[in-house]
């Protein structure tokens, strides 16, 4: 027993002192030629890994901003000062997947513990940006001073719009879209904010609410024994419907449907995120449901769907009533071995690693098995999601599909197929994911040898079996419909009405 609690506190120390390394490294200057060979080290690893890395930009112009960038450094940088020149170099590969992981400070296991007690700052809420306007788009705990609409005009004394433009160069979409940027922004301002200020106990706000300036301070919270408790109990009770993938975090299901008239003929089935949790079963069911009770028009809302799992989007389209298979094209990589270097440990949990490194052979031979190469390319033999049919109880009505920017990789890959068989009337905003196929699936995360920021690279080109538009853009709707934020800040949802109104004046259906 003793030396169990001998091996524990060492391991406790062995922590505490990489993380004060880790932290001090945060802060050491380096010279600038290792920054230099670092900017070329970044580069060779994207020849090598990224399958379309001059998709958007030509290899002329990569080049020419890769040296460019070597030009500008002139003195030594910290990792910190080093990210803020490399990451928007990255940027402007235009694809919306590649980012560099930013060098943010460790915390110790106290710290982690005693941040679990505390409810955040910024977290607490959503955002919306209109222009370099910042508005509190939801307030779920009903926080004074940050109402739904209010706008935030300072944070510590500086400006939002400040801070949305130091920002806005970390963010890129895939290709020329344009409409993805305000709402990946919406999302990821408030972890650029604390990477760059640290975790901060409050912040002194200036913010405007029915034309009324105020200033306060936001505070973190302690959360009570009384809340912790609830939290538990409400979590356990959703987690019976696991087929919804409850999200505690969000207090609400990824995965729902809605009648939306008496007679059920009618449906919204809303999908926040491919997670794969469970979602067999969600469809199974729900198109089990849909079949039983005669439904004519299926919605589907994929609005703010960032993507997730391609096993899920595939499953999902085998209940759409499509037959034009296989579902995408075979995947390409750079090389017979590109696999090989995904990261094939990192996400298995320390306790299985052993037996992970038992099958890993396995896996490399199925790898290694699975290429073929066709006109040049590398590919992927497509196996997985080749030529299957659809269910037998598979949705045969009319299909609309309401999409956003902020709809993105597997949910814009769904779009785009269903768009391209001719199976549904997308109706929203283009997408932020492309039209013609994108870069993610497995990951090969570099390690830059100087400054010691992680790099994920995508390894493999996923594309839906379509005709490309060669637009370089996201999946543009058959009819398109902004939203203004004033109508998002304000829940109307024009889009999901306007749907609703047409199937009713087709077949003067009543709406609930």
């Amino acid at each position: 027993m003793k030396k169990i609690y001998y091996f524990l506190l060492v391991l406790l120390l062995s922590s505490c002192i990489s993380v004060k390394k880790y932290n001090e490294q945060l802060l050491t200057k380096i010279p600038v030629e290792k920054l230099k060979k670092d900017v070329n080290f970044t580069y060779k690893k994207l020849q090598k890994n990224h399958p379309d890395l001059y998709g958007f930009t030509s290899k002329e112009n990569l080049d020419f901003k890769f040296d460019s960038l070597k030009f500008t450094i002139k003195s030594p940088l910290n990792p910190s000062e080093f990210y803020q020149k490399l990451a928007p170099l990255i940027t402007e590969v235009q694809q919306g997947h590649l980012n560099l992981m930013i060098p943010a400070k460790r915390l110790t296991k106290k710290e982690i513990k005693n941040l679990e007690k505390q409810k955040g700052l910024f977290s607490r809420y959503n955002f919306i940006l209109d222009g370099d306007k910042i508005f509190v788009k939801d307030n779920a705990d009903k926080i004074e001073n940050m109402d739904v609409g209010t706008e935030i005009l300072e944070i510590n004394e500086e400006k939002s719009s400040i801070l949305i433009e130091k920002y806005k160069p970390y963010i890129a979409s895939d290709g020329y879209n344009t409409s993805y940027e305000k709402y990946a922004l919406s999302r990821r301002w408030p972890t650029f904010f604390t990477v760059e200020n640290g975790i901060l106990d409050s912040v002194k706000l200036k913010v405007k609410f029915n034309n009324e300036i105020k200033i306060f301070y936001l505070k973190r919270e302690p959360v009570s024994k009384k809340e912790k408790k609830a939290e538990k109990i409400y979590t356990k009770k959703k987690e019976e419907q696991k087929t919804q993938d409850y999200n505690p975090n969000t207090r609400s299901y990824n995965r729902s449907i809605d009648f939306k008239t008496k007679d059920s003929s009618v449906v919204l089935m809303t999908i926040k995120t491919f997670s794969g949790v469970k979602s067999k079963s969600f469809y199974k069911e729900s198109f089990q449901t849909l079949s039983d009770k005669k439904v004519k028009y299926l919605i589907l809302d994929l609005r703010n769907n960032l993507g997730g799992s391609l096993a899920e989007i595939h499953d999902l389209y085998r209940y759409l009533g499509a037959d034009k298979y296989p579902f995408i094209t075979d995947i390409e990589v750079t090389d017979s071995a590109s696999l090989l270097r995904a990261d094939y440990f990192s996400s298995i949990p320390w306790l299985a690693k052993p037996l992970a490194a038992i099958t890993y052979p396995f896996y490399a031979f199925g790898s290694l098995l699975s290429v073929k190469k066709k006109d040049g390319q590398i590919l992927l033999r497509n196996n997985l999601f080749s030529s299957k049919k659809p269910r037998k109880n598979a949705f045969e009505g009319e299909i609309y599909v309401l999409i956003n920017g902020s709809s993105f990789s597997a949910s814009s890959i769904i779009s785009s197929k269903l768009k391209g068989d001719g199976r549904a009337i997308l109706v929203g905003e283009e997408t932020g994911g492309a039209n013609d196929g994108t870069v993610a699936g497995r990951y090969n995360t570099v390690k830059l040898p100087n400054s010691k920021i992680l790099f994920p690279i995508g390894l493999m080109k996923i594309s839906p079996n379509i005709v490309f538009t060669k637009t370089k853009k996201g999946v543009e709707p058959n009819i398109e419909m902004i939203e203004s934020t004033t109508e998002i800040l304000q829940k109307k949802d024009k889009v999901l009405h306007y749907v609703l109104e047409e199937i009713s004046k087709k077949n003067s259906i009543e709406i609930k």
